[in-house]
């Protein structure tokens, strides 16, 4: 009877030893808080309220003015074209690679596994420069590309192309984690149940990665508008027809031109904001989906 009590009141113990070692003082919690609030406010808050308050200080028949202007709709025009050409091309890849990689194994994954994420330690200017040297005028192809009359760099296609580079890892990345913790026991049943590739991948793969697909999607939408040093080096800053967004911005600012610099970084800081709007929605989604797909997996 002793012991039963002994174990009991251990059993009481353990728990609360447990809490008190794992839970912070109230006075560690609220000073974290504080500190992670007045850094989020100095950092993040003030900035974005500053962009919104200079933009429209004036008023607004200037802020209308300075984003209807020939050069700003130009901006808008061609940083709108980049992202609908990079984003779906990196939706290819990015589904492609994720299910290469989370499907099969082969010699080699933890290389392509890192060349996906090269984007991520490679600073934008040297992905600008590396395309001016294989497509420049001076470059490995650019004597070909002058005789058949192609233009490259400071062109779409320049801007396009380093805009994908930048961008590509976000939608593989979003896709690779899922698709290995669901496994590939869907997709074996599918193809014993008879269905092709195609078939597997419609109906199988793609309903339960579509949510991390939207989610990867968004990050690289965003990732293309915004992205500046890599555009900054392949587009010439030809004044409306190589200047996306962030280069208009930055022209207008060195021109002392605050209102107008103001006014279309408004526009990119409303875009992050709806995409931080459409981000957490779908990220529950994924983790909801994450935690599926381990549960299905663990015995």
């Amino acid at each position: 009877m002793a012991a039963v009590l002994r174990q009991s009141a251990a059993a009481h113990v353990a728990p609360r030893s447990l809490r008190e070692a794992t839970t912070e003082p109230a006075w560690v919690r609220r000073t974290l808080i504080g500190i992670a609030l007045v850094f989020l406010t100095l950092f993040l808050f003030v900035p974005l309220a500053t962009v919104f308050y200079e933009a429209l200080k004036k008023g607004w028949d200037v802020y209308a003015a300075a984003i209807t202007e020939p050069d700003a709709l130009s901006a808008i025009k061609l940083t709108l074209i980049a992202a609908a050409i990079s984003v779906p091309l990196n939706l290819v890849f990015g589904v492609a690679a994720a299910w290469c990689i989370a499907k099969f194994d082969f010699r080699g994954k933890n290389l392509v596994l890192t060349l996906i994420d090269l984007p991520f330690s490679v600073s934008p200017v040297i992905a600008g420069l590396i395309y001016v040297l294989v497509f420049g005028l001076q470059g490995w192809l650019g004597p070909w590309l002058r005789e058949h009359d192609l233009k490259i760099i400071f062109a779409l296609p320049g801007i396009v192309l380093a805009t994908v580079f930048i961008t590509f890892p976000f939608v593989a990345r979003e896709l690779i984690p899922l698709m290995q913790a669901q496994g590939t026991e869907q997709e074996e049943a599918a193809r014993v149940l008879g269905a092709n590739g195609w078939q597997t991948f419609w109906r199988v793969t793609l309903p339960n990665v579509k949510w991390a697909l939207l989610y990867g999607v968004i990050l690289c939408n965003a990732r293309a508008m915004g992205e500046f040093g890599a555009v900054s080096v392949v587009s010439g800053h030809i004044r409306g027809q190589t200047n996306t967004m962030p280069l208009h911005i930055e022209i207008l600012y060195n021109e002392y031109q605050f209102a107008a610099s103001f006014a279309v970084a408004s526009l990119l800081a409303g875009l992050a904001l709806v995409t931080l709007v459409l981000k957490l929605a779908v990220e529950r989604q994924v983790k909801q989906q994450i935690d599926a797909a381990s549960q299905e997996k663990s015995p």
